[in-house]
Formats: structure tokens, C-alpha cells, sequence
């Protein structure tokens, strides 16, 4: 495992970090497993966050009595100093530890969210008392706009950047990624996959990996990911035109408009598991599937029949996707 300096924080972290939003999928005895393997092939970086429901409490028990050289990494929508600081004690418990290496502003979207942030009794007061208590050691940010996280790096001196990259977007790259080196900030990739999109995941984070990032936490749960993914890392080799061309193959397929898996639309009031009807949709729309796919949509209760049209799941995506007209289409084409 080749491991890699997170910006001016000085820690050492593995070029492969470990997302731990898809282990809140698996047992708890199954996330120990996928833990201790990850750790037995030199993955050292654990990202999560206090919205990945049961992740943190599984990670803490995987990594019980394992600690070593683990940084642990993770985050909160907390605005305020109140509820900041609930947030973190929580992170506490759940992770078993007295110590949280990098504790991060969860998907800040918005001028509101920065200025609650930032402002008197806003969610920084407790994240530099926590700070100064000992309680973790650096403060970063993550997020998928990044307009205004050039502003909050304007606005205040944070350790570490956390940002959607992988071969269809590269955003960031323009402005974003340049003003946090030059500030020598940390950066972490998330969504390298684009949620799952890229068929060849192989290539798509050799692609990344290849590139001048701090870690990349691609979300991991089972131990043939794990295994697969750490494989990458031993002895990184630049994509060849013909691997290039795959990638930009399957870019041009896949567009800008879908589904990444953050699972940030969860929950529907009617219980429709969004995500999975776009798994499944993709399925049928890009890997030949077409029969499966409209059976086990068929075997889904309730299903997109049931939608509301409330809209709810769209003000909380990231991406600005138009999923009820998404899910829509999903319907039309296997719901047949």
C-alpha cells in the first residue's frame, strides 16, 4: 500500500481510504470481517459520518483493539454549536475512542450553511473547543458544489477537502483543487466511481490514484472490493490510450444525469428506495439485464406507483437530479 501525506495535517493515510457509507448494507459480524481485511492490506484512512446510520458503531467495532496507525475520519450536518457538539461526543461513542483525527462539515451546499458554520455559536465553535479539548485533531469540509466551497476556503483556514472526482467529473480541478493545494489542504476523493456506474472499476481508480490526491475512499462492502481495490495500489500504472478510451466510452454513455448512490434523497415518506430502483434501471439500461431487472423491480413494494410527486428527495440531492421525472422513466421501462 502506497501511503501519502493529508496536506498540511501531516498524517499519513493510505492512498486507498475505506468510504464506509455501503457498510451500513452488511451484518455487523460481516463490516468486522470487511474491517479487519482492510486493515490487513494496509488501508489505514476510514471515512463516515454520523448520517450513515449504524457506520460508525460498525467501523468502531471492527477496528477495536486494531487501532495502530488507523486515522479515523468523519462528519456531520450539524450547523450550529449545539448540535455540533452533540454530534461529536455521539462520534465518540459510537467509534469507542477518546480521539477523532478529522472531524468534517458534511455537505455544505449553500451560503446559509456556511454563515451558520462560521457565525457566532455555529457549528465551528464546537469543532475548535472539541479542538482544544483533545477531542479531534483537525477540521475539514465536504461537499459537492464547488462554488461555495471556494468561498468557505476563503473564509476559513480548514485541514482538509472532501469532493466528489472520478473520470466523468473533474469540476473541481479547475478552480476548487488548486486553491486547496496552494492552501495545502488535504484533499480526499469521494465518489470515485461514480457511485457504481463505471463497469471497469479497476481502471477508474487507477485513473485517480494516479493523480495528486491525498486518499481516495471509494465505499467498500465486501472483502472481494477490498481485496480488488488494494490490488490497485501495488505498483500504479498510468492508464493506457486503449484504457483511456474504455473510460471515455463508458463516460459517454453514462452522461451527467445519474443516480451515484449517496442515498442523501433517503428517506422517501412513501418508502420508495430510490437508489435501488436506479440500480436496477441502470441494469437494464447499460448492461443487458433487461428481463432481471423488470423482475426484481416487480418484486418491490411499494414502487414508483406510489410516489407522491412531493419532491422532497430532490431538494436533498446533491446533484440537482430530476428524480421524480427519473423515476418516471425507471417505471415506464420496468414496470412492464
Amino acid at each position: 500500500m502506497e501511503y501519502r501525506t493529508l496536506g498540511k495535517t501531516g498524517l499519513q493515510v493510505s492512498a486507498l481510504g475505506f468510504g464506509g457509507i455501503p457498510i451500513q448494507r452488511v451484518t455487523e459480524q460481516e463490516a468486522i470481517e470487511i474491517v479487519h481485511r482492510a486493515l490487513d492490506k494496509g488501508i489505514n484512512f476510514f471515512d463516515s459520518a454520523r448520517g450513515y446510520t449504524d457506520s460508525e458503531e460498525k467501523l468502531g467495532k471492527g477496528l477495536k483493539g486494531k487501532r495502530g496507525n488507523v486515522i479515523l475520519a468523519t462528519k456531520t450536518m450539524a450547523r450550529d454549536e449545539k448540535t455540533m457538539a452533540r454530534d461529536i461526543e455521539t462520534s465518540l461513542k459510537n467509534f469507542q475512542t477518546d480521539h477523532i483525527h478529522l472531524y468534517q462539515c458534511h455537505n455544505v451546499k449553500t451560503e446559509a450553511d456556511l454563515e451558520k458554520i462560521i457565525g457566532p455559536h455555529g457549528a465551528l465553535e464546537a469543532l475548535v473547543k472539541a479542538q482544544e479539548a483533545g477531542k479531534i485533531g483537525y477540521i475539514g469540509i465536504t461537499g459537492h458544489n464547488d462554488g461555495i466551497l471556494i468561498k468557505a476556503l476563503e473564509m476559513y483556514d480548514f485541514s482538509t477537502l472532501q469532493f466528489p472526482r472520478n473520470f466523468l467529473e473533474d469540476t473541481a480541478e479547475k478552480e476548487l483543487f488548486p486553491l486547496a493545494r496552494k492552501k495545502e489542504m488535504g484533499i480526499i476523493i469521494m465518489k470515485p466511481l461514480a457511485g457504481g456506474a463505471f463497469k471497469r472499476a479497476d481502471l477508474a481508480l487507477r485513473y485517480l490514484l494516479g493523480l495528486n490526491y491525498s486518499t481516495v475512499i471509494p465505499g467498500m462492502d465486501t472483502i472481494e472490493q477490498v481485496e480488488h481495490n488494494s490490488s490497485l495500489t501495488v505498483n500504479i500504472q498510468p492508464l493506457s490510450s486503449t484504457e483511456r478510451e474504455e473510460l471515455l466510452r463508458e463516460a459517454k454513455i453514462l452522461g451527467n444525469q445519474f443516480c451515484r448512490r449517496c442515498e442523501y434523497c433517503k428517506p422517501c415518506p412513501q418508502g420508495l428506495d430510490i437508489p435501488t430502483f436506479f440500480i436496477l434501471h441502470s441494469y437494464f439500461q447499460r448492461y443487458g439485464l433487461g428481463d432481471w431487472s423488470k423482475e426484481r423491480y416487480g418484486s418491490i413494494q411499494p414502487n414508483v406507483e406510489s410516489c407522491m410527486d412531493c419532491g422532497i428527495c430532490e431538494t436533498r440531492c446533491p446533484y440537482q437530479l430530476p428524480i421524480r421525472e427519473m423515476l418516471k422513466q425507471v417505471h415506464g421501462d420496468l414496470g412492464r
